[in-house]
């Protein structure tokens, strides 16, 4: 037996998943944000961990005996939040977490300081990333930075609270900015432009490498007979990849989570941060993931949601299966900013196209179609890195929703494909990790794609209307600096 836990942004999600690779069971718990002014995005790390103790808890009412057997773990985790520990390796604030806008002037610091970062990180500064968080702390919360000891992302922190060691795994460790992604190790370089050393980091390990091993206390409280190797992991799109078996080039997907992703594993590095394509490394070695990536994607379904007061479903239901023609109505899905290809963490949504006449259909409609053109421009920026892509499997929450895939196929022009259970990806990636920890498997063996269960294909017709509709979609971005 293994588990996989996700650390996600709006949830912590357990899975139980056996040697056939049969999720045998899962528990999910939701997690709150605050926004201590605008633009801002926090999360308190205590409730990451009475939330995953809370699926665990629940896994062994319900489980107790396959819970036991538990022989290895993996962590999935929110990418780019800023964890700071003192030097009793307790939290000394709430984590800044990846959809926090306020460090854009550390960006330029950051980047003059250090003009070798795009070329070494793969990566452009961007605020979402860890490292220009630091250079916030260091320049408005001078007593915290002088007081920090260790830096830890979201998943890191849990596993310290897990096992005790501060481990980290090198997909996730890309997205800080202080990791040379050829290499797989940190920048010395990288750090000292941030004030820190490899001191203030955690040791490095692949995805799939043991790290560490549960605390025998923790094993106890489950009921495990013995105490679980807890794997390297990944970040979460990375760990989804893995969920899908999408570990080599030509696997392309679509991750539509609370942000969105398009993504292509590759066995080289073509970097392109000019057009805010990230260069992180994969969860399986000598990997990485190219990625093209929106800050809004689902979450901007159930920002819709709450302001009709109705639930996601209710939303969606009236649409049908698929799309008649474009809504009349255009999106900006820029609810907290946008990375590719804008790098904008100050532009806000926009609905466009509003008239009397105007419904509650052709809005979700629109919202829909406007996180899907934000995916088109992704697919471009990966074109001029010289990364096409032909089709694409889809993970996530949004994944559910059959109108929503069929407006990606029609949008992106390419198969759009859906798994069973696609939206728990990531911690069934986290538990194949998990497992190749353990057994020493061949990662091909494990990592195999699961059975599609559905495609989309595009429509001729479709494909035209949308494709005329794009550029005057694009017209309505306006830089607000």
């Amino acid at each position: 037996m293994y588990l996989g836990i996700d650390l996600g942004t709006s949830a912590v999600k357990t899975v139980l998943v056996d040697d056939a690779q049969r999720v045998i069971a899962s528990e999910s718990r939701s997690l709150a944000t605050v926004s201590p002014q605008p633009g801002y995005s926090e999360q308190d790390p205590a409730q990451w961990i009475d939330a995953t103790f809370a699926t665990l808890d629940a896994l062994k009412a319900s489980h107790a005996d396959a819970l036991a057997a538990v022989a290895g773990i993996g962590l999935s985790g929110q990418m780019h939040g800023a964890t700071l520990l003192d030097a009793s390796l307790r939290p000394l604030r709430p984590c800044i977490l990846w959809n926090d806008g306020r460090s854009a002037t550390e960006c330029r610091v950051l980047e003059q300081r250090w003009p070798a970062l795009r070329e070494v990180t793969g990566n452009k500064a961007m605020p979402g990333f860890t490292a220009p968080k630091l250079l916030w702390i260091a320049a408005h919360e001078p007593e915290i930075f002088a007081a920090t000891k260790l830096v830890l992302l979201p998943k890191a922190y849990l596993r310290l609270v897990l096992s005790g060691e501060a481990v980290e795994d090198v997909s996730d460790a890309s997205g800080s900015l202080w990791l040379d992604v050829a290499r797989r190790d940190w920048s010395d370089a990288a750090l000292a432009a941030s004030g820190l050393s490899r001191e203030h980091m955690p040791r490095l390990v692949e995805g799939c490498a043991p790290a560490t091993t549960l605390r025998s206390e923790l094993a106890r409280r489950w009921g495990m007979v013995r105490r679980p190797v807890i794997a390297g992991g990944a970040g979460d799109n990375p760990a989804g990849a893995v969920g899908i078996g999408a570990i080599r080039p030509g696997a392309s997907f679509v991750s539509l989570g609370t942000s969105g992703a398009l993504m292509a594993p590759t066995d080289r590095i073509a970097a392109n941060p000019d057009r805010v394509v990230h260069t992180f490394c994969h969860a399986i070695p000598g990997m990485w993931i190219q990625a093209g990536a929106i800050l809004s994607a689902a979450s901007c379904l159930a920002w819709l949601a709450r302001l009709f007061g109705v639930t996601e479903a209710e939303l969606l239901a009236p649409l049908g299966a698929r799309p008649q023609a474009p809504s009349p109505v255009s999106f900006l899905p820029y609810l907290a900013g946008e990375r590719t290809p804008h790098d904008d963490p100050v532009v806000r949504g926009m609905l466009d196209g509003l008239s009397h006449g105007t419904d509650r259909a052709a809005i979700v409609q629109a919202v829909l179609e406007g996180v899907a053109f934000a995916l088109a421009d992704c697919r471009d920026a990966l074109a001029d890195a010289g990364t096409w892509i032909a089709e694409a499997d889809v993970i996530g929450g949004g994944s559910r929703s059959a109108f929503w895939l069929s407006v990606l196929a029609n949008v992106l022009n390419i198969p759009i494909h859906r798994f069973a259970g696609g939206e728990t990806g990531a911690a069934f990636g986290a538990a194949r990790l998990g497992r190749l920890a353990v057994s020493g498997e061949a990662i091909e063996a494990v990592c195999t794609r699961p059975q599609r269960i559905e495609a989309f294909e595009p429509d001729v017709a479709l494909v035209d209307a949308y494709a005329e509709r794009l550029p005057a979609w694009r017209e309505l971005y306006r830089p607000r600096h």
